[in-house]
């Protein structure tokens, strides 16, 4: 695999010295910016508006034991086993454990949570929970509530700089040490910076069928593969039980939170029938990699393309309050959910895999950091336990920037990073291989379809042996052009990130969490 995606002239590139760069404006990377020391200058750069990222789409909310009735060692227990007992043990005690103050961080900052009547958070059930410990904002749109107030927070800091419409490329890196990123926004640009923290996102877009918007195409882990940082538990691929159906399969799916089965909502199948009883102990509420292959088996049966979800148990004004967008999203199809059945499908929703990190987000290549969904922390094992997701880029977010603000030798790394990246931008050269086509859309298409057919709910040896195949070949014959947009290069991660989860998949011969394989 060649090193870096464009082999640019050096007398073109813009150059930019910072301390540290941020890669991605979702909740890790704006709370990580949010800790981050005012004396050290901090660069985020989104690929796309942060509205368009999953942290603003999550409805359920942020897991974390805020209430007498609950404790530390069963939200500890319930993640264990949601992980089918594959979690990093240590990585979920600092979960969990430090979850309680960053809610009190979020509320200090003015991200207003739900409360109850007596003016406490108002916590609820998910999936896989035995406690309701789940706070949330605006009902079902804590994603976005917290986002907004976040981006409006770090933005006003005088270190922090926001720069959306900018395409991360690649991490330079010279002599076993972070020098920088390389981007793209209406030319080249190289930010030499020494910390970088890949906060870029989930993979969804790989797939087929998925809730996560179009520029999820896992571009930080595949810029990581190429600069030689491992990543891990590349296999494990959550696909989320209830996303209302939808005929137009080339959108991005509408997630049905799963705080709906929380509050009561019931899983049916086509004779309506109540299909997760008996099947489970935690029965609706069972962790989503065995409802959603309770659901497939439903949806095999009856050639139908979607089972139920019923919460016609509470008035309308119920759910109005409590899952407005879900309501909102359902009466735009013509679903009134206070009286009608909702129609719900699994697609694929989150990455369990990433970059492999240390308790304080470090890889093995000093100076890269990684965190939310683009990391792999070790904390959600092979399936994650509902609203951990959020919580997770809270607490790895703010320990990142506590790492990288404790560092002692800032002016030795700094000097030798801004000569580092002098010298490394001069060893590019124009590459001879022709350039690529214009249109990669097929491409892109074929990739989704592969990963769909081959690594999606249920697996087994011979399609992931023919999948990886079609992926490597594919790879192989993208890496032979030479870029020239960002989209080209957006092509070729999902490629390599699909070919790395092929890889992974073969190798893990037992079935674990969300790794199903039938032969």
């Amino acid at each position: 695999m060649r090193r870096y995606v464009f082999d640019y002239p050096p007398d073109q590139i813009k150059k930019h010295d910072c301390d540290v760069v941020i890669i991605g404006s979702g909740l890790a990377g704006l709370y990580t910016a949010l800790n981050i020391d005012e004396s050290l200058s901090c660069v985020v750069l989104s690929k796309e508006k942060n509205n368009d990222c999953n942290s603003f789409l999550a409805q359920g909310g942020i897991a974390a034991v805020c209430k007498q009735d609950d404790a530390f060692e069963t939200h500890y227990n319930d993640t264990l086993r949601a992980g089918a007992r594959l979690c990093d043990k240590e990585a979920v005690k600092v979960l969990v454990g430090e979850a309680p103050e960053d809610i009190l961080k979020l509320m200090s900052v003015g991200v207003a949570f739900d409360m109850d009547e007596q003016g406490h958070l108002h916590v609820t059930q998910e999936g896989g929970h035995s406690r309701k410990r789940v706070v949330h904002c605006g009902g079902d749109a804590t994603g976005r509530e917290v986002i907004q107030k976040l981006t409006e927070v770090v933005a006003a800091r005088p270190n922090v700089t926001i720069k959306y419409d900018t395409f991360f490329a690649d991490v330079i890196t010279d002599k076993g040490r972070t020098a920088g990123v390389w981007t793209y926004e209406n030319g080249h640009k190289l930010y030499a910076a020494p910390n970088v923290v890949i906060c870029s996102g989930g993979i969804g877009q790989i797939y087929r069928y998925t809730t996560n918007p179009a520029g999820a195409t896992g571009d930080g882990i595949a810029a990581a593969v190429r600069a030689g940082i491992k990543v891990r538990h590349m296999e494990f691929v959550q696909f989320h039980p209830t996303a209302l159906f939808n005929q137009k399969e080339e959108e991005r799916f509408f997630l049905v939170s799963e705080a709906v089965r929380g509050e009561g909502g019931i899983l049916r199948n086509e004779k309506g029938e109540q299909f997760m009883k008996g099947r489970h102990p935690m029965g609706d509420l069972a962790p989503r990699d065995i409802v959603a292959r309770e659901i497939m088996k439903e949806i095999e049966k009856s050639e139908m393309p979607y089972v139920y979800l019923d919460i016609t148990s509470k008035s309308k004004q119920y759910l109005v309050d409590r899952f407005p967008t879900i309501y909102q999203e359902c009466e735009k199809q013509g679903i009134d959910m206070s009286e009608q059945f909702i129609p719900v499908c699994p697609v694929q929703h989150y990455f369990m895999g990433g970059i492999e990190t240390d308790l304080n987000g470090s890889s093995n290549i000093p100076g890269l950091y990684a965190c939310g969904e683009a990391a792999c922390t070790g904390v959600h094992g092979a399936n994650r336990l509902a609203s951990n997701s959020l919580l997770e880029c809270l607490v790895f977010g703010r320990r990142c920037a506590q790492h990288i603000n404790h560092q002692s030798d800032w002016s030795a790394i700094k000097n030798n990073v801004k000569n580092i990246a002098g010298t490394v931008i001069s060893d590019f050269t124009p590459s001879l291989e022709p350039p690529a086509p214009n249109d990669f859309s097929q491409t892109r298409q074929e990739i989704k379809k592969i990963m769909h057919q081959y690594v999606g709910i249920n697996r087994n040896a011979q399609g992931i042996e023919k999948g990886l195949k079609r992926i490597d070949s594919i790879a192989e014959d993208i890496e032979s052009f030479r870029f020239s947009t960002h989209e080209h290069v957006e092509v070729w991660n999902m490629a390599t990130v699909a070919r790395q989860i092929m890889r992974a998949a073969g190798e893990r011969e037992e079935s674990i969490g969300a790794h199903y394989r039938e032969s």
